[in-house]
């Protein structure tokens, strides 16, 4: 696929994963502790830091019937309405400029998430490089109409969407200028499990819509962030948090910085793993070939002397003749003196 621009670093293939760490409202609202996130995530080594542009008005209303009401019992946010979620869980826009600034210094790319068309006006004054929008919002199509006229990259959480939505989804944000277009392949569970994820549909959905794709990872650890490079991810996306002890509203399932390493290494390591279809011996490993087996004479030969299965042996190292030729040498007769440990060759043999 072809590499893009994102905030001044490269993406795409040949290029390292690209590793977004998602702060979320994990700031429990302290900028204090934003800022502290900020430094955590730039010293664990992710590329990016994303943020989230709402506020509880922009997204809903206050109301507590029931279709505003978070009543799932397996949900982390249950026994709240949508508006005191999110009135907990939203980073105050006047945060944004020092959140931003705190990791530009730190050799960051600053982004975030806009919930509506205000937040992309408010998000366009800050000269964001690049915008993302999440799962619940891949079919806002006059808000990715907004975010798409604004001509930057776009990346796009495909949770919970079906090939139809994708389709649409993708044609409105090209139609409207988006030229840089990546799709993140997301489960919107949260935490995720693995089997839920199907990372195989990545490299499907990169032939599909012929743009790069990514994975926005909800699962403990980083397995499965690991995992989705080998199938062509050239993204990663996780939410990240100081510690999970500290109950932010999305800790239950963000990275903490020590994971945060590991997964910038690791996803790294996969990748220059990757290389392409390779037969035969590499160049490092040459060396290693006189480690093979051989067939070598394990005692003492006179001239005239039959060559049998108690004289010569298929042994390490491979200086002698490959193991192939074993047989064909079983029953042949010596055409000179040859000593215990010498590798075979045809020249031993008579005629």
């Amino acid at each position: 696929m072809m590499e893009m621009n994102l905030g001044g670093r490269m993406v795409g293939p040949n290029h390292p994963p690209f590793i977004i760490a998602e702060m979320s409202g994990n700031h429990n609202q302290s900028l204090e502790r934003a800022l502290q996130i900020v430094e955590a995530a730039a010293e664990a080594g992710a590329h990016a830091l994303k943020i989230q542009t709402y506020t509880a008005d922009t997204m809903t209303i206050n109301l507590d019937t029931k279709d505003f009401q978070i009543n799932d019992q397996s949900s982390l946010w249950k026994g709240n309405n949508l508006y005191k979620l999110y009135q907990q869980a939203y980073t105050p826009w006047e945060w944004h400029k020092p959140i931003f600034n705190k990791a530009k210094e730190l050799g960051m790319i600053p982004f975030s998430t806009p919930f509506d068309h205000t937040a992309v006006d408010f998000l366009e004054e800050l000269n964001v490089p690049m915008y993302k929008i999440a799962s619940f919002e891949n079919n806002d199509l006059p808000l990715i109409k907004k975010v798409a006229a604004t001509g930057k990259p776009l990346i796009i959480s495909t949770g919970m969407a079906t090939i139809e939505e994708l389709e649409e989804t993708v044609q409105t944000a090209r139609a409207f200028g988006c030229k840089d277009l990546i799709l993140l392949k997301c489960t919107s569970t949260y935490p995720a499990s693995p089997e839920n994820t199907n990372i195989t549909t990545i490299p499907d959905m990169r032939d599909r819509f012929g743009c790069q794709v990514g994975l926005s990872d909800h699962t403990m650890g980083i397995g499965v962030a690991v995992g989705s490079i080998a199938l062509g991810a050239t993204i990663i996306e996780k939410h990240f948090t100081i510690s999970r002890a500290e109950k932010g509203v999305d800790s239950a399932f963000s990275m903490e910085p020590d994971e945060m390493k590991s997964l910038v290494i690791e996803a790294e390591r996969v990748w220059r793993s990757l290389g392409h279809v390779s037969y035969g011996t590499t160049s490092e490993e040459k060396k290693s070939l006189k480690f093979r087996r051989s067939i070598y004479v394990v005692k003492d030969i006179k001239p005239g002397d039959i060559l049998t299965t108690d004289n010569l042996r298929v042994i390490r190292p491979g200086f002698g003749l490959a193991p192939k030729y074993y047989d064909q040498l079983i029953g042949k007769t010596a055409a000179k003196e040859i000593k215990a440990g010498t590798p075979t060759d045809f020249s031993l043999l008579e005629e």
